[in-house]
């Protein structure tokens, strides 16, 4: 039997230990001590008592402010009045307007070359003599056949009067007077076969001299002599005509409309005569001036391009056939415009904007419109006038509303060709 005997809960305080004692009844297995110890979660706590404090001591302290430094250098300047003319860029290469492969018209073995590589040549300069020996003895065999057939011709003719005089008096048939007359016919077409073939045997040693069929510069020879040529078949050079030269380049159907209606008024059907520029790969501005003269007579569906042609005066032989060119097409009239350079405008996602610069050295974001790209600077249409200063340089520096330290630029003294 169980004894149910009990004691009271005694509660000891030992500095910051607390011990729970009690008493089961007999017989029950439990744990009869119980100690938590709470010194270290004492001093915890009283250290964040004393952070906690101190922050809200200097949460509360009015006026707080970063430090700043001084008012960051940049450049100023205002927008630069002028008139303006808008183009439209292309890139495209230069044509020759003539350009002929030299070929030879009689096979024969190459005996002379006659010019120097990529030297000027005028119509008609010999360039290649083939070995004319063969063609000459041709040419005299024919001559000599003209002259046997001729004189056959001669006696068909004195038969063909004797059977006429002897036919008048009944002294030969008529059956012999028609083959008289027949012989006469056929010895004149002997005759004019002759000659033709003597006029061919001329033609063909005329050949063995080949010369040149344009006016212009011609490669390098790409047979040397010795070598067996063929009629029609071997290529001896090039020739490409240099002045004038084209350029041909691909608008698209907006353009070509645009460039249509502003012809005349918007009446002209072409756009012969439309002025034009030209500048080469390591030309910056456009010194080379022209007229378009030819427009396709229908557009490429698969692209949606129209072609056009420049041409271009080359007296000083400076534009070659095959150089990149970059073709530039006026658009109307000159305007009144403010430009400013590249360089001061910023992005916004879809925006393009300045930093203007107050009265008081302020600077202040604003959003402008853009136009053209003229050069090294664009046309601003909206959002900035022209007594404003804006930021050229420097841009990186600023945020909105701070104040800056300007040194003032003349961008119509530092940029006099834009």
């Amino acid at each position: 039997m169980i004894k149910n005997t009990r004691r009271p809960i005694v509660i000891q305080r030992n500095s910051l230990s607390w011990e729970l004692s009690t008493v089961l009844p007999e017989g029950t297995l439990f744990l009869d001590r119980f100690r938590i110890r709470l010194g270290h979660l004492a001093g915890l706590a009283a250290m964040a008592a004393l952070v906690a404090a101190g922050g809200c001591k200097d949460a509360e302290a009015p006026g707080a402010q970063p430090p700043q430094g001084p008012p960051p250098n940049v450049k100023i300047a205002q927008p630069v009045s002028r008139a303006v003319t808008e183009w439209d860029e292309y890139t495209g290469r230069l044509e020759a307007v003539e350009a002929v492969e030299v070929r030879a018209r009689v096979s024969g073995y190459l005996d002379k070359v006659n010019f120097k590589d990529g030297e000027k040549v005028r119509k008609g300069d010999l360039l290649f003599v083939i070995d004319p020996r063969p063609f000459k003895a041709q040419l005299d065999y024919a001559k000599a056949e003209l002259e046997r057939v001729k004189s056959r011709k001669e006696l068909a003719q004195n038969d063909l009067d004797r059977a006429e005089r002897l036919f008048k008096v009944k002294a030969i048939s008529k059956e012999e007077y028609d083959a008289r007359q027949k012989g006469l016919r056929e010895a004149s077409a002997v005759v004019a076969s002759a000659a033709a073939n003597v006029e061919t045997a001329r033609l063909n040693l005329e050949y063995t001299q080949i010369r040149a069929p344009i006016d212009g510069r011609i490669s390098r020879e790409l047979i040397t002599v010795g070598n067996l040529v063929k009629t029609d078949d071997t290529l001896l050079t090039t020739i490409v005509s240099t002045n004038p030269v084209y350029v041909y380049v691909d608008a698209d159907e907006r353009a070509v409309l645009k460039y249509r209606r502003q012809k005349n008024g918007g009446t002209a059907a072409a756009i012969d005569g439309t002025p034009v520029e030209l500048a080469l790969a390591d030309e910056n501005d456009f010194p080379h001036r022209g007229v378009l003269d030819y427009i396709a007579p229908r557009e490429d569906t698969a692209t949606g391009t129209i072609t056009l042609r420049g041409v271009f005066p080359n007296d000083d032989d400076f534009l070659r056939p095959g150089f990149f060119a970059r073709l530039r097409v006026r658009l109307g009239e000159p305007y009144p415009a403010l430009l400013i350079p590249d360089q001061a405008i910023g992005t916004d996602q879809a925006n393009r904007f300045v930093w203007a610069v107050k009265p008081n050295n302020e600077v202040e974001y604003r959003t402008v419109e853009l136009g053209a790209h003229i050069g090294q600077s664009y046309v601003i249409r909206k959002g900035l006038k022209p007594d404003e200063w804006i930021v050229i340089e420097g841009l990186q520096k600023i945020r909105p509303g701070i104040t800056v330290n300007p040194e003032r630029i003349n961008l119509a003294e530092t940029q006099p060709g834009q």
